[in-house]
């Protein structure tokens, strides 16, 4: 099995992929009006409208409702993508280094979700990374 990817659903599907498109640095691939991608060469980041739920089942996903994850990217330079992000997106913190070695801030996207930029900093936590 491979994790490929994490979907988000948006009340405001342009203002989420821009705001994705903006943190990442990368384009999306709109494969419909309702519907885009964000490919990363870890994962994929999909992002659909509000009206794509009703292709699972009406009700199954509810846009702005997280609390209980947090998507993370892992970035080569945690202090310049702070600098680059750090007035343009609702700071959850600055940058610590946390208990198991990664240096990381965190914020909020549009919809509410956590989203945490980290890079390994200790050299235990550089090691955990190097072989993936």
């Amino acid at each position: 099995m491979k994790f490929a990817s994490t979907r988000l659903i948006a009340a405001d599907v342009k203002a989420m992929v821009a705001f994705y498109e903006m943190v990442t640095g990368q384009k999306a691939q709109w494969l419909a009006p309702v519907f885009a991608e964000i490919v990363t060469p870890g994962a994929t980041l999909a992002i659909g409208s509000v009206e794509t739920v009703a292709l699972w089942k009406d009700g199954s996903a509810e846009p702005g409702a997280n609390r209980t994850a947090a998507l993370e990217f892992q970035v080569a330079d945690i202090d310049a993508d702070y600098a680059r992000l750090k007035d343009k997106v609702p700071l959850v913190h600055e940058i610590k280094t946390m208990p198991w070695g990664n240096k990381t801030f965190q914020f909020r996207d549009p919809e509410g979700t956590a989203v945490s930029l980290y890079m390994p900093a200790t050299e235990e936590a550089k090691k955990r990374f190097s072989g993936r």
